[in-house]
């Protein structure tokens, strides 16, 4: 079967996409800084599925590594899946100047970086799927998070474009949206658990969804009504807003 390289693989929701394509069959290539820290998680897999697991070391934000970092892969993968992301409290980042850039670069400029590069061989190659993490956060800024929301929104958009450029080659572009995902990052938030999605669902909801070429994923479904209704509050009304 053949490979599908997962960047960020450390994070809740990478561990159980990895678990979830490893029992469909797909060999993986497991990315992240310091990725010897996944090895329990390679093994583990490797045992539950009978597949080819590879970990390897890649830091979204040294962009001058990624090319050499894919063109030494020994088996170019199928599809690729950024599941990387950085978020800190909005007012730590509108004060502080590094936590600002490093929000941007990693949920933003290190994903167009590589994925400049890999949708270049895909589109050559006329083959593959792409999928990218975004956020719910992206479509429509507010107060509480628009430094993270601007970056995701940034790359919403840059996956809409690609999606468009690819369309004719074959290669599949989808993005995904989650809501609150009770994860590491969110624990010490106090989230409604109506709307909060485990890990394990919004893996799974990621592999039917690229399976069947979506475009656009919103995770729990219900996010997407949330966001729309959002979309649509007037400009003069929503700036008075504390959501």
């Amino acid at each position: 079967m053949s490979y599908v390289l997962i960047i960020g693989a450390k994070s809740d929701i990478a561990k159980e996409i990895a678990r979830t394509y490893a029992k469909n069959g797909y060999n993986l290539y497991l990315c992240a800084r310091s990725s010897s820290d996944l090895s329990e998680l390679k093994t583990d897999i490797e045992v539950r599925s009978a597949v080819n697991v590879q970990i390897l070391d890649f830091d979204i934000t040294a962009y001058d590594t990624h090319k050499s970092f894919y063109e030494q892969l020994s088996e170019k993968p199928l599809g690729v899946i950024i599941v990387s992301g950085y978020m800190t409290e909005q007012k730590i980042a509108q004060k502080n100047w590094g936590e600002c850039l490093n929000t941007i670069n990693v949920n933003y400029t290190g994903a167009v970086s590589i994925l400049n590069i890999i949708s270049n061989d895909f589109e050559k190659e006329r083959r593959g799927f792409i999928v990218g993490i975004s956020s719910v956060a992206g479509d429509r800024g507010r107060k509480a998070n628009y430094i993270y929301g601007s970056a995701k929104a940034a790359f919403s958009s840059y996956l809409s474009g690609l999606r468009n450029r690819l369309f004719k080659s074959g290669v599949s572009v989808l993005t995904v949206k989650p809501g609150f995902v009770a994860t590491k990052m969110t624990q010490k938030l106090h989230l409604p658990e109506r709307l909060t999605a485990e890990p394990i669902d919004v893996a799974e909801d990621i592999y039917k969804a690229q399976q069947a070429g979506k475009n656009i994923l919103y995770t729990k479904s219900i996010w997407f009504l949330i966001m729309l209704i959002i979309k649509n509050i007037p400009e003069f009304i929503f700036k008075k807003l504390s959501i």
